[in-house]
């Protein structure tokens, strides 16, 4: 097995996949697997392949049995979505009863279901869409997770906190992974350059609703207006954090934080293969 550079220290999936494990904890991915270079693997380009292989990985290295939503949604890779999880628990290290916002669940609730699997967390997970958030419930009640996990519909797109906070509410930190792009046609065409990418004329491999792939003003404007709402509520989390895609918003946040009283902000680096992201973390 071969090492996954640039993933945190503690991602089991470090150490590559153990075809052989996977199939023993989930039968029917042996349809889909092939061999190339004289190794196991799978078609990175067939959605279905890839959802399958999700599956495995949650039932062989997370105890989740239950995983099941519309191919219309986003299927998330669960390597990269775990670091997540686990840079998060170095930034709240020593804290207890840790109970996070993930904003944005999507119909795959995959944030909560590590979150929990991993370190029994607690989750508030919110979504603007029903269709998703019927899903999510779905998946949370058929693996157990009722008691750890509170759903919450966000309302009007424009918001991103107003509307979901409540009285009482007291949050560890918060996490979100927001929409890349600007509008529907933007999301489209960059969906057709990964096909190509992948030798697959099949476009539905990156499937997702709209909620899940844009946003009016793109990645930018999403985070700018997180930002400015977290600073409505700046005590109901220790910490607001989100994944940032171009390099070139995170000095923006930077330089509307000071204005908005940000008092500390942190830039963690992710790496997953070719792919560079961050994780931009900021607190009042």
């Amino acid at each position: 097995m071969s090492t996954k550079k640039g993933l945190h220290p503690k991602n089991i999936h470090n150490q590559g996949y153990d075809f052989t494990l996977l199939v023993e904890k989930y039968p029917k991915l042996s349809e889909f697997i092939i061999e190339k270079f004289e190794k196991e693997t799978i078609d990175f380009s067939d959605p279905i392949a890839v959802k399958e292989f999700n599956k495995a990985l949650l039932a062989a290295h997370y105890n989740i049995k239950h995983w099941n939503f519309s191919d219309d949604n986003l299927c998330p890779p669960i390597p990269g979505r775990v670091d997540y999880i686990h840079h998060l628990a170095d930034l709240v290290a020593g804290e207890e009863n840790v109970t996070v916002l993930d904003i944005g669940t999507g119909a795959s609730c995959i944030y909560p279901l590590l979150g929990i699997a991993v370190y029994d967390w607690n989750f508030v997970a919110t979504d603007i869409d029903l269709d998703s958030l019927d899903y999510a419930q779905d998946i949370i009640d058929d693996n157990g997770f009722t008691d750890k996990v509170e759903l919450r519909q966000q309302f009007k797109e424009e918001h991103i906190l107003e509307g979901i906070i409540e009285e009482g509410d007291a949050f560890t930190v918060t996490m979100c992974n927001p929409p890349f792009y600007k509008s529907a046609e933007e999301a489209r065409g960059a969906n057709r350059r990964k096909s190509r990418n992948l030798g697959n004329n099949a476009v539905r491999n990156f499937a997702g609703n709209s909620n899940e792939l844009w946003y009016i003003g793109g990645e930018k404007a999403f985070l700018h207006t997180y930002l400015y709402e977290s600073s409505k509520y700046p005590k109901v989390s220790k910490w607001f954090t989100s994944l940032v895609s171009k390099k070139e918003n995170v000095e923006s946040l930077q330089s509307s934080g000071k204005k908005l009283g940000v008092k500390e902000f942190k830039i963690i680096p992710m790496h997953q293969g070719n792919k560079v992201t961050r994780i931009v973390c900021w607190r009042f």
